[in-house]
């Protein structure tokens, strides 16, 4: 165990630079913030590179922290410059960023989310963490979607990346695979040729796509999918938040 002062440190600084993608492909880490999160990833075999704790933290938690990982103890300005919240919650865990390839061609059941381009990071860590209590296997980001393991998303998912695959991938690829694999991929529209999701029988295997936030869909993809979706709206809002959306469909259509 090491006692950490100044933010001049290495250390600290290597630690700060996991808030940047840059920083987190250079070190091939990402940093969990709070004793829940450091707890999943310890339940589900995380890779970890370092403890970072305040001394309060450490009197609660020092008995779960597993054996051979370092630990660096901080002050609470220390956290906080780490952090990327105003009130750090006083403990993080360095873990590895998985590095899991997939063939959609061999994808042959399971739910499976989309995510076309969509930008803001409450709004994917919302998504994936609603995949994850819907019994999604897993969620696949294309192009244009922000990091998944940026810290807003990590705090938005709280810790449902260990739950099912959280994936890169071309979306336009994955539609070809899955429907040539007989697994229906519905798109989400706000348009009069697509279908209510009600008209749609709930099952287990399919692919469901969200738009960007403000665009939608992508041509390319809303022309390939086997359908495209729209939410009934009866009140005088003109759209529904994408994450609210993908939660009305996932528990909709997942049987």
């Amino acid at each position: 165990m090491e006692k950490i002062t100044s933010k001049q440190n290495a250390r600290v600084k290597a630690w700060a630079k996991l808030a940047t993608k840059k920083g987190r492909e250079a070190s091939g880490t990402y940093l969990l913030d709070g004793w829940h999160l450091v707890q999943e990833a310890l339940n589900h075999k995380a890779k970890f590179h370092a403890i970072i704790v305040t001394d309060e933290l450490l009197a609660q938690h020092q008995e779960d922290f597993p054996l051979g990982v370092p630990v660096f103890v901080v002050p609470a300005d220390i956290a906080k410059f780490i952090g990327d919240t105003v009130t750090p919650q006083g403990i993080f865990a360095e873990v590895t960023l998985p590095e899991k390839t997939f063939d959609p061609s061999y994808v042959h059941d399971g739910a499976w989310l989309l995510l076309d381009a969509i930008q803001d990071p409450g709004n994917i860590g919302t998504m994936v963490r609603t995949a994850d209590a819907a019994g999604f296997r897993g969620v696949v980001l294309g192009e244009g979607s922000a990091d998944v393991f940026g810290p807003k998303v990590v705090r938005a998912m709280q810790g449902s990346q260990f739950h099912l695959e959280v994936l890169k991938g071309d979306l336009a690829t994955w539609t070809d695979a899955l429907q040539a694999n007989n697994l229906p991929v519905y798109g989400s529209e706000l348009n009069p040729e697509a279908k209510n999701y009600r008209e749609i029988d709930p099952t287990l295997d399919f692919a469901l796509i969200m738009g960007n936030e403000g665009q939608g869909m992508t041509e390319e993809l809303a022309a390939k999918t086997t359908a495209n979706l729209y939410i009934p709206i009866t009140g005088d809002a003109e759209s529904l938040n994408v994450g609210v959306a993908a939660g009305v469909l996932m528990f909709a259509l997942k049987l």
